[in-house]
This record gives C-alpha cells, structure tokens and sequence, in this order.
C-alpha cells in the first residue's frame, strides 16, 4: 500500500506537506462535489430556457459563458474550501443545514417551487464543506489517508467529469435530438428533466446529513469537558436560531439576487460575531475565507437565481414539440 510518508524519514516538515496536500485533496474533492450539482442544475434550466422561448438570452449566456468559467470556479472553490479549516466548515455545514430543514418545513409544497430550487443554488460552498467535513471525519487517523483521498478524488472526478459533458451535449445537440427523438441522453432527459430537483435533493440530504454528523464529532473533539461544550454549543444555538428566523423574514419581504448576498454578510457576521467569544483567531480567518467562497458561488450562479426568481418553473411545459 502506498501512503505519502510510510518510505521516508519522520520529519516535521514532511508531515506539513503531507496534511497540506490532504487538504488541497479534500477540497479538490468538495470542488468536484459541487461541479457535479452545478452541472446538473445548468442542465435542468438550460432545458427549461429551451422550452420557454422568452428565456433565449439566458438560454445562449448558459450556452456560451459556463466554458470559461467552469475552470476557473474549480479552481478557486478548491482553495477556499482547501484553506478555510475544519471548524469554520462544520459550522457553516450545520447553519445551513439548520436553514434548509427551517425552509423546507415552511415551504411544504413540492420540490418545483422557485424556493427548493434556490436552495440548491445557495448550498454549493455548504455542500464542498460538508464534504471536506465527512472526509476528515471519516479518514481521521486512517495510515493511508492520502492514498484514501487520492481513490476518492478519482471517483469525484470521474463523476465532475462525465457530468460535465452531459451538460456541455446537451448545450449542443438537445435540441436538434429531441426534435429528431434519437440519442439516448437527451431523449431521457427530454423525458426525465423535471425529475431533476427530486433526484438532486435525496443526494443532498445524504450528503449533509453524514456532513452533519462529521461536524459535530469534529467540533466536539476539540472539548475536554462537558461544560466546555455547553459554552460553546449555547450560544451558536442561539446565534444560528436568530439569524434563520432573520433570514426567512429578509427573504419573504426582499426576494431578489441583492438579497441574498446581504444574507452572505450577515450569516458571516454573525458567525464573526460568535467566534470572537468561544472560538480561535484563526477560526475568524476561516469566516473571512468562507466569506469569499460563499460569494464565489453566488457570482457564478447568478444567472440561474434570476432565473429562479422570474417565475415558478413547474408551470415551464416538459417536452419540446418535434418538428414536422
């Protein structure tokens, strides 16, 4: 078996290379996490951008501007979650998961709402921590850790990678194969792509709650006594309570794109805000970087949450008429 420092001198600087390149593994991986939901939501509204006619000027921006971004999302995403620290991701990981549970109990009315769909568009920088989380979690002592991520960043890569190519045939050809009812891929998604939402969202809830329950463990292995954990847990219980309830007020007076990056500030703030009292100088480090990543990934979806916000995509018909 291979591992990165079982064939050399124990070295303190080696042992720092070695986590540093654990780390840029795990945020690779959560990068890749993320592009494989980005994919399928670009496909989702690029189909629904092709059945509304009205939607041709988002329809050719999907088309042309993902190209170019793409790499560069990767990249920069892979930093942030390579360099933002076990805590501050697990706390970001369950703030979100405490708004999306508070946001799906309001909601309660089906996966289409404009809502639901928000929600995945909003979740990317969570989803990346909540998989950098599950893998510390699940790989935290392992002897071959690095070769453990090096499997599984092959895995994330392959499923990036076949994920973005059905996006970038479908932005070619969908509309010539679902008129001309050939090509298996876009006959299924020509029959299948309003069950898109649905599928994503049992993905998502698998993945954060593992992330959930690896943010906790990590979080909670910092705590020598029980009363160290209360002092912390209190207050970020509360702290997170009030910034949902803000929240869903903001979003229900104010739904617009502007809005949601106020949410970015405040959610960061109030983290700020908390990790002053019971946390570490470099946790406030990590809410600076998470600050950046979730803004990162607002900037790159800005299109699709316009396109959210417009109007309620169920009503969107599900198929394109073939040509005589």
């Amino acid at each position: 078996m291979f591992s990165l420092t079982s064939w050399l001198p124990s070295l303190p600087s080696l042992d720092w290379g070695s986590s540093l390149l654990d780390s840029l593994l795990q945020g690779l991986i959560g990068a890749c996490g993320v592009s494989v939901l980005g994919s399928f939501m670009k496909i989702y509204f690029f189909i629904y951008c092709v059945n509304d006619p009205k939607r041709k000027k988002e329809k050719e921006y999907l088309v042309s501007q993902w190209a170019v971004l793409e790499p560069l999302h990767l990249l920069g995403l892979t930093a942030f979650l390579a360099v933002v620290g076990v805590r501050v991701a697990a706390l970001v990981v369950l703030e979100f998961s405490l708004r999306a549970v508070s946001m799906l109990l309001t909601l309660n009315k089906g996966p289409l709402v404009p809502e639901f769909l928000q929600l995945f568009l909003l979740c990317q920088y969570s989803l990346g921590c909540g998989l950098t989380c599950s893998l510390s979690f699940l790989l935290e002592g392992a002897p071959h850790r690095t070769l453990n991520l090096l499997l599984s960043l092959g895995l994330a890569g392959l499923l990036a990678s076949g994920a973005r190519r059905l996006y970038h045939h479908a932005c070619r050809l969908y509309e010539l194969h679902s008129c001309e009812q050939y090509c298996g891929a876009c006959l299924t998604l020509l029959a299948k792509w309003h069950d898109l939402p649905t599928l994503l969202g049992c993905a998502l809830r698998v993945a954060f709650l593992v992330g959930d329950v690896a943010a906790v463990a990590l979080i909670n292995r910092d705590f020598l006594t029980t009363s160290e954990a209360v002092r912390f847990w209190t207050p970020l219980t509360i702290c997170y309570t009030l910034l949902v309830i803000y929240m869903q007020e903001e979003q229900r007076h104010h739904p617009s794109t502007r809005s949601q990056y106020q949410t970015v500030f405040v959610r960061m703030g109030g983290l700020f805000i908390l990790l002053l009292t019971v946390g570490r100088w470099l946790d406030l480090m990590g809410v600076f970087i998470s600050l950046f990543g979730e803004l990162w990934c607002l900037a790159s979806s800005r299109v699709l949450l316009d396109l959210c916000q417009k109007q309620d995509l169920s009503q969107i018909p599900s198929v394109v008429a073939p040509s005589q």
